[in-house]
């Protein structure tokens, strides 16, 4: 693989330099569009038909045949949708197996070449300046095939094809590994926080029954409570039109989606004035407090720390009274197995899951003195956060191959490497 070779100027100023041999045509001469055979169908329907075949579209309405399945590898390309302004997934794919189309996606076919190689170009291309309207983005079949590409003849499509083939799978299993690594990491940061809260941090120390059949052994010393004997101060945020209260700005106005284990997010919080903020004490939050997802991921749990004194928040669960007890042990505690087991037996709703306070409070946690609370706080942070620096660096690691990965793809089907001498590299 080399990238000295000769190039020209293609003519089209997004296009660029191109190899000599190259030549540039209007993607309607280099593919054939299969449109005609999408279908607008209804949602009933197409939950009946997506049994039997997976689909690529949205709605409709259209009674559909046999001739409306694919059954021969063919490239989709989103038709509408912000996608094709943000690049936030991808644009272009090769659809295998038997399946059928809607009609908010196109259906190419090479005429010639190979469909690894157009799928990678037209995945590459940015169709920002093709695209019409901004509240409703969409590139049209016109606009689409009277953009200009530039390729090569079908036998080094042929040898693209297969260089990125090798390549790209390659990549792929050291993503893989990477991946598989972050879930070890994952399940390693749960099964050391679970140890924790319920068996203490002393191998040796005398154990119990703990009276729960579930629960088992815990700490000779520790006993059992329900939620509601730990902090009889627990409570629900705003529930009566919350939106009435939003505003530009003022203190954060904190919702489920707001909270992950562990932490609150603020920057894309909403706000309430702090005026409203003291006329709603019972919503109010104070350094300590714990607040709980209710609805969407229930049982999430973060402590609210000393800079969102005074906050506010709607529709999840605050738990009080942070001097009897320490509040990061019961946020590890309720993130944990040992309270995501309890939440899952009491939550319901199919759509948004979520669960009754009057359930919650009666969650049973085994409880350690409250200096040890803090001492089984404190180790874990240490080491939640040691997990979480390796899971980061990690993640950056993948983060890194997809894109050197993408740059591959984006440098063999625009000829900006030549892959024809690969195997001899």
């Amino acid at each position: 693989m080399t990238t000295s070779r000769k190039m020209k100027d293609s003519g089209v100023e997004w296009i660029g330099e191109i190899p000599v041999h190259w030549k540039v045509k209007k993607l309607k001469h280099w593919v054939r569009f299969l449109n005609h055979r999408r279908i607008p169908i209804s949602s009933q329907d197409r939950a009946e038909l997506s049994k039997d075949f997976p689909y690529y579209g949205a709605s409709g309405i259209i009674d559909y045949v046999d001739r409306y399945i694919f059954d021969e590898p063919l490239i989709l390309i989103g038709e509408d949708g912000a996608n094709l302004l943000s690049r936030s997934t991808s644009l272009a794919f090769i659809a295998t197996g038997k399946y059928w189309v809607n009609n908010h996606a196109h259906i190419l076919k090479p005429l010639s070449g190979n469909l690894t190689f157009w799928a990678g170009r037209l995945e590459e291309m940015s169709y920002v300046p093709f695209v019409t309207g901004s509240a409703q983005p969409k590139l049209t079949i016109e606009n689409l095939s009277n953009i200009e590409f530039a390729a090569p003849a079908p036998d080094e499509q042929e040898k693209i094809a297969a260089f990125l083939d090798r390549k790209t799978a390659q990549i792929d299993v050291l993503i893989a590994k990477k991946q598989r690594l972050i879930e070890l990491l994952g399940e390693k940061r749960q099964a050391l926080i679970s140890h924790a809260v319920t068996k203490g941090l002393d191998p040796h120390v005398p154990m119990k029954d703990s009276g729960v059949e579930w629960l088992g052994e815990i700490p000779a010393h520790w006993t059992v409570k329900r939620l509601k004997h730990i902090s009889p101060r627990i409570g629900v945020g705003l529930v009566i039109n919350p939106s009435t209260y939003t505003t530009d700005d003022g203190v954060p106005f904190l919702f489920g989606g707001d909270i992950q284990p562990g932490r609150i997010l603020t920057e894309k919080a909403r706000r309430m004035t702090d005026e409203n903020s003291r006329k709603l004490p019972q919503s109010r939050l104070h350094a300590g407090d714990l607040v709980t997802v209710r609805v969407g991921y229930p049982g999430v749990t973060a402590v609210v720390p000393p800079e969102l004194e005074g906050a506010n928040c709607a529709s999840v669960m605050v738990v009080r009274g942070a001097s009897r007890f320490i509040s990061q042990w019961l946020c590890y505690a309720m993130n944990s197995p040992l309270g995501s087991d309890q939440i899952n037996v009491v939550k319901y709703g199919a759509a948004q899951e979520q669960f009754n306070i009057g359930h919650a409070i009666e969650f049973v946690f085994p409880v350690p003195p409250k200096e040890e609370q803090q001492r089984i706080a404190d180790l874990l942070d240490e080491q939640v956060n040691r997990i979480s620096g390796i899971a980061s660096r990690v993640q950056e690691q993948i983060a890194k191959m997809q894109e050197y990965r993408q740059t591959l793809i984006s440098a063999a089907v625009t000829g900006k490497i030549d892959v024809t001498t690969e195997a001899v590299c």
